[in-house]
């Protein structure tokens, strides 16, 4: 092989190599994505489950500008 053909095959490896690690990331990312938006969905879960705990009157809003 000359050198200007093994050039070519290492710069088309390195795109193939980076390309697969782009596509890795990017799935990485969904999946960081959606177990946040769960723990998210989670949360608001519990904290409308706590409010129907209180007594009536808590947990309202209060307005502390008069």
């Amino acid at each position: 092989m000359s050198e200007m053909s093994t050039a070519i095959a290492q710069s088309l490896v390195s795109m193939r190599s980076a390309a697969t690690q782009q596509t890795m990331q990017l799935e990485m990312v969904k999946q960081n994505a959606k177990a946040d938006q769960a723990l998210v969905t989670m949360l608001q879960q519990s904290a409308e489950q706590q409010k129907a705990t209180l007594p009536a009157g808590q947990g309202g809003n209060l307005d502390v500008s008069a």
